[in-house]
């Protein structure tokens, strides 16, 4: 007997398990929670779930010719977020914690927010992944009812809101109590890993 969930339940679900993916987005939240505190990386971690809904959004919906124009240009934007992720990947490995911390010009809410936002929808393909997703649940893009698609976008984003409240939650709290030399190593592991990635979206992109 098949169990069949609420479509909003698996919405939810299907958010919070993508946003746990490991990924060099994953890494600059934790980096941003870790420089600047758990408020800081909640308001990164919400501009990776709105993006998130936006894709969603777009598959749910069928909306077609929006995600033509941006897997056409996937080479263009996939450049730029694999450029902007090794800078910053470069940039976590030579800063120091004592020093981020005692910075308090930190950029604002809204900049955490945008900037993340900005960086997370360099990836078009994760509409076809939304997409897959959602074919796999029976729900062919285009032949919901605006509320299902709605309903389902919304639980996206709620599921990936709530796994950035977890994650920012358990690093902010370990932020006081490890030392500065070993958030030196978690700056120069993590930024190293930055690079990593931000080098192979760009070789991917170009091969």
């Amino acid at each position: 007997m098949e169990l069949a969930l609420p479509l909003p339940l698996r919405g939810l679900i299907i958010g919070f398990t993508i946003a746990a993916a490991v990924g060099p987005i994953s890494l600059l939240v934790i980096r941003r929670t870790i420089a600047h505190g758990g408020i800081y990386g909640f308001a990164s971690g919400l501009g990776v779930a709105t993006a998130d809904a936006t894709y969603a959004a777009i598959a749910a919906f069928g909306l077609t010719a929006i995600t033509s124009l941006l897997v056409s240009g996937q080479v263009v934007l996939g450049l730029v977020g694999g450029v902007v992720i090794a800078l910053l990947g470069l940039r976590t490995m030579l800063s120091r914690p004592g020093e981020v911390a005692a910075d308090a010009e930190r950029p604002g809410l809204p900049s955490a927010f945008g900037s993340i936002y900005a960086l997370t929808m360099t990836n078009p393909l994760t509409i076809l992944s939304f997409a897959a997703v959602f074919a796999g649940l029976g729900l062919v893009a285009g032949s919901a009812s605006f509320l299902d698609a709605a309903a389902l976008t919304l639980a996206v984003w709620a599921g990936s809101t709530l796994w950035w409240v977890v994650l920012t939650s358990i690093v902010g709290w370990l932020r006081g109590r490890v030392s500065d030399r070993a958030l030196l190593w978690v700056n120069r592991i993590s930024g190293a890993a930055l690079v990593v990635f931000g080098i192979a979206a760009i070789a991917a992109v170009l091969l």
